[in-house]
């Protein structure tokens, strides 16, 4: 079974070779102009990527995300989040494999099954990091003002993540 999963790619890569054979496509040809598209909308997305990489790092380097984790967790926990997971909900919006870096950490002190540990994994699950994704796409679409967009996408994950604890409370 992992033998015929491990061969599915290729073989959807040799389908798509065969058919634009079929089809008298210059699949070299067409695979260069798809990557002189690509160059110049990496080359605009870098510098907003660039950003949001430093200040992650320079948050928690500085110590100034411990400190702000700190200040947070009494009101996420009047919110019915648990102040275990403070942590992970700052880091999310910012870095994926920063998050991932808390949820574990979280899981292992705390355990899997303990409300900590299902609070932390369901809210892990309930977006994406915000501001990489926002930068991406902004960065794609050429507008600079997204302040509204990340303000709406920073409140609709704090919803969810209320909501996700709630759960795993009366679950």
């Amino acid at each position: 079974m992992n033998y015929i999963l491990a061969l599915i790619i290729p073989l959807i890569f040799l389908a798509s070779f065969a058919f634009a054979a079929f089809k008298k496509v210059k699949i070299y040809d067409s695979f260069t102009e798809g990557v002189k598209g690509a160059v110049p909308l990496i080359l605009s997305i870098f510098p907003y990527i660039t950003a949001v990489m430093m200040l992650c790092k320079l948050l928690e380097v500085s110590g100034l995300e411990a400190k702000l984790t700190a200040w947070i967790s009494p009101v996420f926990s009047f919110t019915g989040i648990p102040e275990e997971i403070s942590s992970l909900i700052m880091m999310k919006p910012l870095s994926g494999s920063g998050s991932i870096a808390v949820l574990t950490q979280i899981l292992e002190r705390y355990g899997v099954d303990s409300y900590a540990g299902r609070c932390a994994c369901v809210a892990y699950g309930t977006s994406d990091t915000i501001f990489y994704i926002g930068a991406v796409y902004f960065a794609g679409i050429k507008r600079q003002r997204m302040t509204a967009a990340l303000v709406i996408a920073l409140v609709s994950y704090l919803a969810a993540v209320i909501f996700s604890c709630f759960l795993c409370r009366i679950m």
